[in-house]
């Protein structure tokens, strides 16, 4: 079928299933031009298919050539019907990992039941025996609890009075002010039950009571902190509540993990176009403004940049990890530079629909959120005819 980006809103109902695969082959080839990692042997990526999750287990995989598994929610494909973007990016990457002879295999489902935890570790003993590194790259809107059986809905709101600012539409570039209401008390509970640390705590918990986290084994979860100008929505809202909680779990998780010499914590990550970021009001502003600066002074990174590094200079640089006062990984060193953030102050105040065209990267924007979908992928010929249904050769 010859495929094309139907897009609603902040989210695209279509993906390209060769456009997913060459984005993944150009972060493998990214990755082996910046030579061998000393990492991890044996990796899981817990929301491995897409953004965070995918690179790391790129980097894990190509960088240091880890064993990995991967858990995801995807949609597959039917008969005229693409899957998501996350199923054709996995299958690409076992294609390549297959292909050099690494080991991968991968399982679809809800990462937050009880159930797939358990296939996860049945996984691990059978083929892995015990892995070394395990990633928490999960982004959902909801969850269930499987203890309580409650299905959580987190919101993106202010909290203690309504936020009002400026925002951009990234499909027509039109900047105008947004106001959003302030968040009640179940709104916070809610989110920080869905995007806080619980989820991955429970899977530490599981995965340390099975006997397959090795000795030594690092845990990273992936966090945001932001500027002044989006803190108010963000680290100061309903989501750094759940930040807060991700962070304050970190050290419960290092404190369990002691008898194994094993560590739990937060890298702090660069802000990118994500389905989640573009559906934050203020965000795409904010981005547009960031790759516009950080291209000009030569230090924008993408997902493979960030977390290439993040493996490289701070998890397995020969010694110990670098973190800040709240022992957190700040691999948002270069965003948050005084310089960066000084001059987004400056164009933040005259930003408009006129301005933006000269000021900021909407452009960089767009074909990033479009990339996400396999979609504006240099090389890729879209007038052709793709076949949709591709399998992914180690689902379990």
């Amino acid at each position: 079928m010859i495929i094309e980006p139907r897009i609603r809103g902040f989210i695209c109902l279509t993906a390209h299933p060769e456009g997913c695969a060459q984005n993944v082959l150009n972060q493998v080839n990214y990755v082996k031009s910046k030579g061998a990692i000393n990492g991890a042997e044996k990796v899981l990526v817990i929301g491995a298919s897409t953004g965070f999750g995918l690179s790391s287990r790129v980097t894990a995989a190509f960088g240091s050539g880890a064993s990995t598994i991967g858990v995801f929610f995807e949609k597959p494909p039917a008969e005229g019907k693409t899957a998501s973007a996350g199923w054709y990016n996995t299958a690409a990457f076992e294609n390549l990992a297959h292909g050099e002879g690494l080991y991968a295999k991968s399982i679809n489902g809800d990462a937050f039941s009880d159930e797939v935890k358990k296939k996860t570790i049945d996984l691990i003993k059978a083929d892995l025996g015990q892995v070394d590194l395990v990633i928490y790259s999960l982004a959902s809107p909801k969850r269930t609890n499987p203890r309580t059986g409650i299905t959580h809905n987190s919101v993106l709101k202010p909290i203690g009075e309504v936020f009002t600012n400026k925002t951009v539409d990234f499909h027509t570039g039109v900047v105008s002010d947004v106001s959003i209401n302030p968040a009640n008390e179940e709104e916070i509970a809610n989110t920080v039950a869905v995007m806080g640390g619980e989820d991955w705590q429970m899977w530490i918990d599981d995965l340390k009571a099975a006997d397959v986290l090795a000795e030594g084994v690092i845990t990273v979860a992936y966090s945001y902190i932001g500027p002044a100008v989006t803190e108010k929505v963000y680290r100061k809202g309903t989501i750094g509540m759940a930040k807060n909680d991700l962070e304050a779990k970190a050290g419960e998780i290092t404190e369990s993990l002691k008898i194994l010499n094993g560590r739990g914590i937060v890298s702090v990550n660069k802000a990118l176009v994500t389905q989640a970021s573009s559906a934050i009001p203020v965000i795409p502003l904010y981005i547009s403004l960031l790759y516009k600066i950080m291209k000009e002074k030569g230090i924008q990174e993408g997902c493979i940049e960030q977390i290439q590094r993040l493996f490289e200079d701070r998890l397995y640089n020969g010694g110990e990890i670098p973190t800040d006062d709240k022992g957190r990984i700040r691999i948002d060193d270069w965003e948050m530079r005084d310089d960066v953030q000084a001059e987004i102050a400056n164009l933040w105040q005259n930003a408009s629909t006129e301005t933006l065209v000269a000021t900021g990267d909407l452009q960089g924007y767009k074909t990033d959120f479009l990339n996400l979908f396999g979609f504006a992928v240099p090389g890729v010929d879209y007038g052709a005819d793709v076949n949709e249904m591709v399998e992914i050769s180690g689902l379990v």
